[in-house]
């Protein structure tokens, strides 16, 4: 299959000869994508685990997202669940047991592939009151009726909407990965914008999926996420293109980029980690996001690419959504508008590698955060 008309030539991951020459070329990179320390930013830390899977709420932005695909018999489906934390700064001298420090958002969903359809809804509350709940010990986070929680290396989310529902249970089969340098994940030009950042990808999925009056029994793949940040956009940036990708070879992949309102990449990184061996982490200009193909939502009018050319270190590859209308109406909670779906991987020989989430945002209205 002919490469792609972009200019870059790729390398294999596996042609990096040794852990110690990626190291080497991992830190010259580094080094280059300036990440000296400068006021404002955030330090280098160790993550520390189960802690850092509770929430953090010295912190702006925080948010825990799980995506997967699972199979009921040989139907498929994709679904994401996203716990969101927001401090609120302005409230937090207040004494008040009513003032709202911190809010909790959820968004759930369900790409029904066969029926070509999503189905999503959405929570909103601020802490306490026992409506809310989120652990600073531990991953256990409860909106209302909605909760996702992790121990050792098992998670379970329960999550029941009008006409839908999930209840799953995840397990490790990897160790969890580290996004950016050690867990610190850069996200623009000024080294304060950045986040704590690690994903648990290729978790092993059971459970059950209701769509209206049916439930299905499901097997499938998920991949974990936890975020945290002071300050994630560029004053310029107005939105976000990212991938999570569980491919079928136990390897795991990561690419993102962020985008100003040209469509121009205000940063890029992410990560390619094979089923056995280290994570290779992107540098800046190593990714590039090239659209192929694009959709009209006829609710929003928004145009999304819904089919992309990705270029890695590890390979071109195209990112085609498996349901065009994955665009998720989010107004009442976060308020805003963005594409979210269950969507293949494919190599540069044409061959399906893998499956996973794409994610848009700031394609209808920029993106505040």
């Amino acid at each position: 299959m002919p490469k792609p008309n972009i200019p870059y030539s790729p390398r294999n991951f596996n042609s990096l000869a040794s852990p110690f020459r990626r190291q080497l070329l991992t830190g010259a990179l580094a080094t280059l994508a300036g990440w000296s320390t400068s006021a404002g930013a955030l330090p280098a830390k160790t993550l520390v685990f189960p802690r850092d899977r509770g929430a953090h709420p010295d912190f702006k932005t925080e948010w825990w997202y799980v995506t997967g695909h699972a199979l009921a018999g040989d139907r498929p489906f994709g679904f994401q669940l996203t716990f969101f934390r927001s401090r609120v700064e302005g409230t937090q001298a207040m004494a008040s047991r009513f003032a709202a420090k911190q809010l909790l958002f959820a968004h759930a969903a369900i790409t029904d592939v066969e029926g070509k359809k999503l189905w999503h809804d959405q929570r909103i509350a601020r802490d306490g009151f026992g409506v809310t709940q989120a652990s600073e010990q531990d991953m256990d986070i409860k909106l209302r009726d909605w909760s996702l929680q992790g121990k050792g290396g098992q998670y379970s989310a329960d999550l029941p909407a009008t006409d839908f529902g999930l209840k799953l249970q995840f397990t490790e089969t990897q160790n969890v990965l580290l996004q950016g340098k050690q867990g610190l994940s850069r996200k623009g030009p000024d080294e304060k914008q950045a986040s704590y950042y690690y994903s648990q990808p290729q978790l092993a999925t059971t459970g059950s999926l209701r769509v209206k009056d049916k439930t299905f029994k499901v097997k499938g793949t998920a991949w974990l996420d936890h975020e945290w940040s002071q300050e994630l956009l560029a004053p310029g940036a107005t939105g976000w293109d990212w991938i999570g990708m569980n491919l079928l070879d136990g390897s795991a992949l990561t690419a993102f980029r962020l985008r100003d309102k040209e469509g121009n990449a205000v940063w890029d990184g992410g990560s390619f980690r094979p089923a056995k061996g280290d994570a290779y982490i992107f540098s800046r200009g190593e990714v590039i996001f090239k659209p192929t193909r694009l959709w009209k939502s006829p609710l929003t009018q928004t145009t999304y690419p819904v089919e992309w050319i990705v270029r890695t270190p590890a390979d071109f590859y195209t990112v085609k959504a498996v349901v065009d209308n994955q665009e998720l109406d989010s107004r009442q909670s976060t308020g805003a508008i963005y594409w979210e779906g269950l969507s293949e991987l494919i190599d540069s020989n044409g061959k399906l590698v893998g499956r996973g989430y794409l994610e848009m945002t700031g394609y209808g209205a920029a993106l505040r955060m």
